[in-house]
């Protein structure tokens, strides 16, 4: 009688080290080394959660996917929180991410990573906050760190590059809830939207996916537009997918085998770390 094959087990889930940026329970990143810890120094994925600016966590956003594929094509990844509406402003998060940043390059050493080699992916209210410190030098400046520090910004299916245009197009109802989260002054408006910060200095490339939403798309156009103007260089690509279910699961699929979006960042990365080493 010959004898079953033995299991073969499953690999080990990647763990996670907690890095703290700050003194709130929420400045906290879960940091994940690559699967081959053999390279001196690793390039790095900064992944900010969405969650409409008042929910979602670094625990249950990142999708576990991500955290496998981007670890074993021998990336670090660190998945980031920070405060939440109505305890922190929107201006007040950016901060905190780019804080987040700025710990991440401060550790680079202990970390094993390269800290020439940083990328942002933010999905939803993360990609725009991911956007902002991007565009924005005012955020990253606090620590004496520049946008074109950034090797490259991926954008999935994110809101707000652009307020006054998001907010007009977003309705009576949804254009409420825009204008309780950015305020009803265009000033302010203005300097939450990327897209207005595009014509200074940027991160080095940008990578902006949505989904089959118009206000996403539109969203996209208007901030890869505005990049593409000012000589940087950005990428807009669209993908399957309809409404809020598609929008979730774009963020959540991606680095799955199954998923249109995997391949497309996967090349987008092997060309920005290679140009940034």
């Amino acid at each position: 009688m010959v004898a079953p094959p033995a299991a073969i087990a499953a690999p080990a889930a990647p763990v996670a080290e907690a890095v703290s940026y700050g003194s709130h329970a929420l400045q906290e990143i879960d940091f994940y080394r690559p699967a081959d810890e053999s390279a001196a120094r690793s390039p790095l994925i900064v992944f900010v959660h969405g969650g409409a600016w008042a929910g979602g966590d670094k625990s249950d956003s990142t999708g576990a996917a991500k955290i496998r594929h981007y670890t074993e094509a021998g990336y670090a990844l660190a998945s980031v929180n920070y405060r939440l509406l109505p305890e922190a402003e929107i201006e007040r998060q950016a901060e905190d991410v780019a804080a987040a940043v700025a710990q991440l390059v401060a550790d680079s050493k202990k970390l094993g990573i390269d800290p020439h080699q940083i990328v942002l992916m933010g999905h939803s209210a993360g990609a725009h906050l991911s956007a902002l410190i991007a565009t924005d030098p005012r955020y990253l400046a606090a620590h004496d760190l520049r946008p074109s520090d950034i090797a490259g910004a991926i954008l999935l299916d994110g809101p707000a590059y652009d307020v006054p245009l998001q907010i007009r197009d977003a309705g009576p109802f949804l254009g409420i809830a825009y204008q309780l989260a950015f305020g009803s002054g265009y000033a302010r408006q203005d300097a939450l939207s990327p897209a207005m910060h595009a014509d200074g200095e940027n991160a080095r490339r940008f990578f902006m996916l949505h989904v089959e939403r118009a206000d996403a798309k539109a969203q996209a156009h208007a901030l890869g537009d505005a990049l593409t103007e000012a000589g940087t260089d950005a990428r807009v690509s669209g993908f399957p997918g309809r409404g809020m279910e598609g929008h979730n699961l774009l963020n959540a699929m991606l680095g799955r085998s199954d998923s249109p979006a995997t391949v497309p960042v996967d090349e987008w990365l092997a060309e920005t770390f290679t140009s940034a080493g």
